[in-house]
């Protein structure tokens, strides 16, 4: 066993964890936070996406004790006092979503984006979401979506 220390969504944990728990299981399966699927658990699906230090990784390829000492933010530490982000607002806004399985991990992504980027063009945003698969909206409204957060006037970080 090894002890970690980390930060998630704004809440300090120490634990112990064995050396090869993934940090997509130690999320949902040791802190309850289940809003980050398990989808492949090979780093295809992009929907167990986080962010680890303030930068977008799969939390099915990395390890927990990767995470020690840093700050984990999953799609639930997202919303402030109850109000979603321009981002969240302009998923639901624009009907980015259809069964929600893969929404979190895009999402995430998509944050990730508009922090390096905060004015995309639509091939941008489909580039930076190539490691996310959807099933079910075919994209459009997810790029209308991260489109239409990037030019609220709000931050959408």
């Amino acid at each position: 066993m090894t002890r970690i220390s980390v930060k998630v969504d704004g809440t300090a944990y120490e634990d112990e964890v064995e050396p090869r728990l993934l940090l997509v299981h130690y999320l949902r399966d040791r802190l309850g936070l289940t809003g980050t699927p398990v989808g492949c658990d090979t780093s295809s699906c992009g929907a167990c996406t986080v962010e680890l230090d303030g930068v977008s990784v799969k939390s099915c390829s990395v390890l927990a004790v990767q995470a020690d000492g840093g700050e984990v933010t999953t799609v639930q530490g997202l919303a402030r006092d109850g109000e979603w982000t321009p981002l969240q607002r302009a998923f639901h806004e624009q009907h980015a979503l259809q069964c929600g399985y893969c929404t979190p991990g895009v999402i995430m992504a998509a944050r990730d984006l508009l922090r390096e980027n905060p004015d995309p063009d639509a091939d941008q945003v489909r580039e930076a979401l190539e490691g996310n698969m959807c099933r079910c909206t075919g994209y459009q409204n997810i790029v209308r979506a991260v489109l239409a957060a990037a030019a609220s006037e709000e931050v959408t970080a």
